[in-house]
């Protein structure tokens, strides 16, 4: 009997296949916190987790541990370092969420822009005379920077052309020729494209060394400039961008993710009219949900059957150890 701990609410659509599977067991904890899965590591042969740690001290308590899989793709939060030690694989899911990830940020850079939420509670609040203030701003014929162009990036770059807007792209691991024929003007140098974009989008994680955007990074945009981050937190200093907000260094943001989720109560992005936040939600749709769930649970069943993608699998080094382990037995 295999035993898996699901930590976190997934959708009924990845619970089916785990529950109809047979010779499994399960361990189901609703709420996405380290601390309410912790208590039921020990007996599991599988974890598929969501958002929160699992840091090398949890992973130890998991005795029985062979498999770890991310409902996402994501990994940020999981000792993979600690999982490799102990020869267990990671894996996270296929291509389930760039689109419903794409369009969310396209959502926030758009209502950002347009002033939305400001507006709607003007609205409800008999303050009508707002719309005078023209602080809303077109996107037609503005320039947008990426900040990252894998596969959501490449998204968002195809509907902001539908608006007719310049699509910049940074991405170091890309070479120019790809971005020009995936339809970008390739940005070589991050601080360039910083000063002339009006919009800037991030999609990739954040750097070892700290935030790819800092204090200098944010001074050198537009004061008219829109920042949207639906990747990591920690890809922006959100100190630094609450400050540049409150100084009118640059217009406004949009954020998903946060250094620390949910952010404090007192955190100073909370307090700004200027930004619109929502809940690490831009890859949380209801058909979105249903392929994540969908695909972490293949991935576990999968393993176990000796036919899971290696392209899946975050330290491949592991699978492929015990495939050839596993050949030279049979």
């Amino acid at each position: 009997m295999t035993h898996i701990l699901v930590a976190g609410r997934i959708h009924e659509a990845g619970l089916d296949i785990l529950r109809n599977a047979p010779g499994v067991s399960l361990d189901l904890v609703d709420e996405v916190t380290m601390e309410s899965y912790v208590p039921f590591v020990e007996k599991a042969d599988a974890i598929l987790i969501r958002t929160q740690p699992l840091p090398e001290a949890v992973i130890a308590k998991a005795k029985k541990l062979r498999f770890v899989s991310r409902h996402g793709v994501g990994y940020d939060a999981v000792d993979v370092e600690a999982l490799t030690r102990r020869s267990i694989p990671l894996s996270i899911v296929g291509d389930v969420n760039s689109r419903s990830v794409a369009e969310h940020a396209m959502t926030l850079l758009l209502a950002v822009a347009k002033r939305v939420c400001a507006y709607d509670h003007a609205t409800r609040s008999g303050k009508w005379g707002l719309r005078n203030d023209l602080s809303a701003t077109d996107v037609f014929g503005k320039t947008l920077l990426l900040i990252g162009f894998g596969r959501i990036g490449r998204l968002v770059a195809t509907m902001a052309r539908g608006f007719d807007m310049t699509v910049l792209a940074y991405d170091p691991f890309l070479d120019e020729a790809s971005i020009e024929k995936a339809g970008a003007i390739p940005a070589r140098d991050l601080a360039g494209a910083l000063h002339i974009a009006d919009f800037v989008s991030l999609h990739m994680p954040p750097p070892r060394g700290g935030p790819l955007l800092g204090e200098n990074e944010l001074a050198a945009l537009k004061p008219g400039a829109i920042l949207i981050n639906t990747a990591r937190g920690g890809v922006v200093d959100e100190l630094a961008l609450a400050h540049a907000l409150a100084e009118g260094t640059i217009a406004g943001a949009g954020l998903d993710v946060f250094s620390a989720e949910p952010p404090p109560p007192e955190h100073p992005l909370l307090q700004s009219d200027r930004v619109i936040l929502t809940p690490h939600s831009a890859g949380l749709t209801r058909e979105c949900a249903a392929r994540m769930a969908v695909s972490a649970s293949r991935n576990i069943l999968d393993y176990f059957a000796g036919r899971l993608d290696p392209a899946l699998v975050i330290n491949g080094n592991v699978l492929s150890a015990q495939l050839r382990e596993s050949a030279s037995v049979g």
